[in-house]
């Protein structure tokens, strides 16, 4: 069983995160967040931090696990 996360920004779906063997793997919903797309997240939250650091333009949000 799969299992998925949307994460938004404000009022905007940024993408959602999908359980895989190694962690969360995102994929963008949003052009804003194309460079998050294929990343994985250890978790939900790292992912929804990362987008949220992105949306606000501190630095590089991508963090390899």
């Amino acid at each position: 069983m799969s299992q998925a996360y949307v994460i938004e920004c404000g009022e905007l779906a940024a993408g959602i995160v999908i359980r895989e063997q190694r962690g969360f793997l995102f994929h963008a919903a949003a052009d804003a967040y194309r460079r998050l797309n294929g990343q994985m997240f250890r978790t939900p939250q790292e992912a929804q931090r990362a987008a949220e650091k992105l949306r606000l333009g501190k630095g590089s949000p991508v963090k390899r696990i």
